[in-house]
């Protein structure tokens, strides 16, 4: 069944559509705009994938439809330029939402967001549903719309969306909406913790008549920055006893302990029977690099956690072991109190290897702690300098609470990298 095209965009499609990102969304959106037959053009600053690296002047006014990709913010000088000519400016999660004919579960938190998504997905379709997995994890709406020409009404999307996405939604309507949690992140983008949560609270505002589920630390976060929700929203989704049902289960502890809880609300708000879902729970297998045992040397276990890109992440990672780890930490910062971090994390660590942009302020706060620290040129030394530190029975763990571009391409290049070098141990020499 070919694409609807909304009444609104089809004259807008008579010039070519400027797409501001090159990467993954980026790539995706022009195959969009190719399938419902516009040209689109697209535009990088970096120069990925062919796309022009200018887009001003002259060149803007060509365009009467705009769509950026997640990493411009707002206040983008190219997004300005293209309002102020007059185009419509339209995020890519947006745009694509226009062309979906099936339901929409909206996913978001600070952390488990994917895993959340992944295992709603895969719940569903455990119990026959036609159901996509898509957003905020490597597969945009974008590509799904074009891959599955929108869906069909019984299509059920289950669409993770960042607090990127979700600051700048306009058309976008979900079903329902889930939110994991809430904590410090991305205050380099957002610049205090009430502009974050407000910008993720803009997926609940776009929930039009549909159900909203919060976690604990939502509620509590809602309260201070004075949001109201609805009684039946409101999920306890920390400090819950132990489910034997779960037991041998990727969510038998926290931290996906927390996501079972957030999408048991859902599952049985959808009228669907709970066996099931702790049948689904009993097949799923996390995603890469979060939070996987990668093998053991010497007595020593390496663990790798790569996706755990702030500091709730980190701590919830620590705090699940039975005693102090050695942890590989450190990267590109997004912000946040990092002495704050280092304080929380003191108790549960043995020595600190860190690595990347904020190996330096790092160091002076766990020196200022007088926890055991080294200081490393990158993950490669600090893997080695682990391994000299660890005696048998010693658990070594990635986990670096920042993001990873600073020295990888991704948190999967890094996972990636660190797995290699694990298993490298006693044949590279550091």
């Amino acid at each position: 069944m070919p694409l609807i095209i909304p009444e609104f965009i089809q004259p807008l499609l008579e010039h070519p559509v400027a797409i501001l990102g090159g990467g993954v969304s980026g790539q995706a959106v022009s195959a969009l705009v190719t399938r419902i037959g516009g040209t689109g053009v697209l535009f990088d600053e970096k120069g990925r994938g062919d796309a022009a690296t200018e887009f001003r002047g002259a060149t803007v006014q060509t365009h009467r439809l705009v769509i950026y990709s997640p990493g411009f913010m707002p206040t983008h000088p190219w997004i300005a330029a293209a309002r102020a000519s007059g185009a419509v400016c339209l995020a890519e999660l947006d745009f694509a939402s226009l062309f979906w004919r099936g339901s929409l579960v909206a996913i978001t938190g600070t952390n488990g967001k994917t895993t959340l998504t992944e295992f709603l997905a895969h719940a569903l379709r455990s119990v026959g549903r036609d159901a996509y997995a898509t957003g905020n994890i490597g597969y945009s709406f974008a590509r799904l719309m074009v891959e599955r020409e929108g869906g069909s009404p019984d299509s059920i999307a289950v669409c993770e969306v960042s607090s990127f996405q979700a600051e700048t939604l306009r058309h976008f309507r979900a079903d329902a909406a889930l939110w994991t949690n809430f904590s410090e992140d991305h205050l380099e983008r957002h610049g205090t913790m009430e502009n974050y949560f407000t910008a993720k609270w803009r997926l609940f505002e776009r929930t039009v008549g549909g159900q909203v589920f919060a976690g604990t630390s939502v509620q509590h976060f809602a309260q201070i920055f004075g949001q109201t929700l609805p009684s039946e929203s409101l999920v306890a989704s920390e400090n819950q006893a132990a489910d034997v049902l779960l037991r041998g289960t990727v969510f038998a502890h926290y931290p996906q302990r927390e996501n079972y809880l957030l999408a048991a609300a859902w599952w049985r708000s959808f009228g669907l029977g709970e066996d099931a879902l702790y049948a689904a729970a009993r097949s799923f297998c996390l995603g890469s690099h979060r939070l996987a045992r990668v093998t053991e040397v010497a007595g020593v276990t390496y663990w790798n956690d790569s996706k755990a890109t702030n500091f709730h992440a980190v701590e919830a990672a620590i705090s699940g072991f039975p005693s102090p780890v050695i942890l590989i930490a450190g990267g590109k910062s997004k912000g946040g109190d990092i002495a704050a971090f280092v304080r929380r994390i003191t108790p549960y660590v043995k020595h600190v290897l860190v690595i990347g942009e904020t190996r330096s302020v790092l160091a002076m706060f766990l020196g200022a702690g007088r926890v055991p620290h080294t200081v490393c040129g990158g993950l490669a030394e600090a893997v080695g300098r682990a391994a000299e530190i660890a005696s048998s029975g010693d658990n070594i763990l990635l986990s670096p609470g920042f993001a990873s571009f600073d020295q990888f391409q991704s948190y999967e290049d890094r996972g990636a990298q660190f797995i290699t070098l694990v298993n490298n141990l006693g044949v590279t020499t550091f």
